[in-house]
Parts: structure tokens; C-alpha cells; sequence
């Protein structure tokens, strides 16, 4: 059986609250969505990275978030 699905999309604004290694966006139809997970070492690294120290404070400061 063929099914062909036409589609026209128009998004005007596109709110993302979080996202991780392992989360899809789809946005229309897929035929088959097939799982990839790639991990590189570009930076040559062979030791686990040095634990933070006991602050909390972030690296970068935040702003509050607009409503």
C-alpha cells in the first residue's frame, strides 16, 4: 500500500523548554525514524574530567524567564 501525504506547515513560533541526547522533534509526518546516538572524543581526552568544586553558583548567570 503507498500512502502519499502532503503537507503545508507554518510555525510561527516554536517554544522549546528542554531538550536531551535523546529526544525527537517532529514536526509533519515521517515514513521511519531510526535511531542514531554518535559520541565523539574530538578533544583527544583519555582521563574523566576533573569534579567541580562545592559551589553552586552557575558558570553562567542566568536570566529569569519571560512569561
Amino acid at each position: 500500500m503507498n500512502l502519499f501525504i502532503q503537507q503545508n506547515i507554518v510555525i510561527h513560533t516554536l517554544k522549546i523548554e528542554a531538550i536531551s541526547n535523546s529526544s525527537v522533534l517532529q514536526i509533519g509526518s515521517a515514513g521511519i525514524i531510526k535511531p542514531v546516538s554518535q559520541l565523539f572524543n574530538t578533544g583527544g581526552f583519555t582521563e574523566p574530567a576533573p569534579a567541580l568544586g562545592g559551589s553552586t553558583i552557575p558558570f553562567i548567570p542566568l536570566s529569569e524567564p519571560r512569561l
